[in-house]
């Protein structure tokens, strides 16, 4: 049992009616799952104020409630504290009620729009291979050493953050990798944990549903870096033009890294081409498994985590040549007819046009070049008509279809996705509603040594329509098609 003043610690508090000295069992912001003892949460959400189920969880066994505003009708024997925010209240109560375990990690956080996942996976593959004891929170799956648990949201709630850093450092783990998003950070999800560096990829068009405005989505990301401590590092990519803006107010020593530009850390590209990359990162030249420009800048920032946190140079060069491609980004195969088929997660404008310039600077030019792309429903719509005009400058037939409508219509968001395009480019265009349709006809379309990519899901292994997920695995039934059409 925990003591409440005990989980309260350091959270700034307003008011308290009750008392503080109360055992309580577990912590709750969902009040369907609160029991007897626990303390309630209530968290103002984007859906649904946990302040109107206050009452029902007090009725099922709850103890203490934390809220921004103390209910008119108290109940006798239940402690109310008062808080002004409640998401940053739960994420420090968490961290307090599982004994701050991000103290006893080396953890470092990745943020930025694109590279989050492949950056923090690679580096828990490289320090693996190194042979330490890693972990490794992200959007694909959560790591506890060598034990694997599904992952519902690129950062988890804090409760469920803290739970798996505890499993962490009761499995003796001693570096944790971790996917830090911006809603993550926007909710508070992350504060309470302590940083041992944090990493800025890049910031392109994304989340604009949630965040209205780029400087909105821009500021939440800074403030990751706001909040590292004076020991922590802070590694940004200043190649892009928010680089050195991520830097501008924190504590934590700043380190850089480059391809272009003059850095702490830089690399080039020697070779591009379906079998990896050569590049030349300082005075040391080393083949990866990876591919493309996008690649070689998550590369170089896992040679520069690698290097801050004490490897040798030589080990992190030779390890970086083994790392494999993260599922579901930049995979690919070829068939028999040597078409090479491409799932990639590039679900932004940026990502989407990294992966087809990636595509055109290796291929010859006398192949086809087919994308299919879709773009999800009940989220950013103003990348739908960008998503397109891309997929169909950049390709030799673009074919738009259902990603994830959710909710939507999905014609309805193909319709969105058909203004962006061209004029000049409306022949090379197809719209096929159904996903797996719209595969099928590229893998039909496809000839000797031409290319598909199936853009937007990537490692996603469902399809989510008026609230169902169905089994849908872009990879499979790519692969499927193919042994079917082309044999």
């Amino acid at each position: 049992m925990n003591v409440l003043k005990d989980i309260l610690y350091k959270v700034p508090i307003d008011a308290v009616t009750g008392n503080t000295s109360v055992a309580v069992n577990a912590l709750c912001f969902d009040s369907r799952k609160v029991s007897l003892n626990d303390v309630f949460v209530a968290i103002r959400g984007t859906e649904s104020d946990g302040h109107a189920y206050i009452e029902g969880a007090v009725k099922k066994g709850a103890v203490a409630v934390v809220c921004e505003e103390i209910p008119k009708d108290i109940v006798n024997g239940i402690t109310y504290v008062q808080v002004s925010d409640t998401h940053a209240a739960l994420a420090i109560m968490a961290s307090n009620y599982y004994g701050n375990p991000s103290v006893n990690l080396k953890m470092v956080g990745v943020t930025g729009t694109n590279g989050k996942t492949t950056i923090a996976t690679l580096l828990y593959q490289l320090f693996r291979k190194a042979g330490y004891k890693v972990g490794l929170l992200s959007t694909v799956k959560i790591l506890v050493d060598d034990k694997e648990y599904k992952a519902t949201h690129t950062t988890p709630d804090p409760v469920t953050i803290n739970y798996y850093l505890d499993l962490m450092t009761q499995e003796g783990v001693e570096y944790c990798f971790m996917e830090v998003s911006s809603h993550g950070i926007a909710q508070k999800r992350t504060q309470g944990l302590h940083f041992t560096g944090g990493v800025f990829t890049n910031l392109t068009h994304d989340h604009l549903d949630y965040h209205n405005t780029f400087a909105a989505y821009r500021d939440v990301k800074k403030s990751f870096f706001d909040n590292l401590p004076k020991s922590a590092f802070a590694l940004t990519n200043v190649d892009d033009k928010n680089g050195i803006v991520m830097m501008q107010n924190t504590a934590a020593k700043k380190y850089t890294y480059a391809l272009k530009s003059y850095a702490d850390y830089r690399a080039k590209i020697l070779e591009n081409q379906f079998g990896g990359l050569l590049l030349k990162i300082g005075e040391n030249e080393v083949w990866v498994k990876l591919v493309g420009r996008f690649n070689a800048y998550n590369m170089l920032a896992i040679y520069a985590v690698a290097r801050l946190l004490g490897l040798e140079e030589m080990e992190v060069l030779r390890l970086l040549s083994e790392l494999d491609s993260v599922q579901g980004r930049f995979q690919y195969f070829i068939s028999g007819k040597k078409i090479t088929t491409i799932v990639d997660y590039s679900h932004t404008p940026d990502s989407l046009r990294n992966v087809l310039e990636t595509i055109n600077s290796i291929r010859t030019g006398n192949e086809e070049l087919i994308t299919v792309v879709g773009c999800g429903g009940d989220r950013d719509k103003a990348k739908r008509p960008l998503m397109a005009a891309i997929a169909s400058e950049l390709s030799t037939r673009a074919i738009f279809t259902s990603d994830n409508p959710r909710t939507e219509d999905p014609e309805a968001i193909i319709k969105d996705m058909e203004k962006g395009v061209e004029p000049l480019n409306f022949k090379k265009t197809l719209s096929i509603t159904d996903r797996k349709q719209a595969i099928k006809a590229a893998c039909q379309m496809a000839g000797e040594n031409d290319i598909i990519l199936i853009a937007g899901k990537g490692h996603e292994t469902y399809q989510e329509i008026n609230g169902v997920r169905k089994d849908f695995d872009d990879f499979k039934i790519a692969e499927e098609m193919m042994k079917e059409l082309h044999k």
